[in-house]
């Protein structure tokens, strides 16, 4: 019974680690991306740290990435950039995988 106890235990803690992962990647995708489109739409170095924020703000509005999609490309579209929905997607993936190797080089 015992073994049974630790190896629950240790698949708890490993899905507490898993998802606390894809928290940091999400956020850092998110930092990336609002980067990105600060530089799309020639924000100064101020506007370009808070316009980061309030993308990783936008994650938590539902689950999933459509809202900071709807983010992005709402203000990009205000900015009168070229910029489309599918190159925001493309760009989020792109972001993912960043955001992934990044985290890696600092552990």
């Amino acid at each position: 019974m015992t073994d049974f106890k630790d190896r629950q235990r240790g698949e708890e803690a490993k899905f507490a680690m898993d998802e606390e992962t894809a928290f940091k990647v999400a956020a850092r995708r998110n930092r990336l991306l609002g980067e990105w489109a600060a530089g799309a739409m020639n924000l100064t170095a101020e506007e370009t740290d808070a316009y980061k924020k309030a993308v990783v703000q936008a994650d938590f509005e539902e689950a999933g990435d459509e809202d900071v999609i709807r983010k992005l490309l709402g203000d990009l579209t205000a900015a009168e950039t070229s910029v489309s929905e599918a190159d925001i997607r493309a760009k989020l993936e792109e972001m993912t995988i960043e955001a992934k190797r990044q985290l890696m080089s600092e552990s």
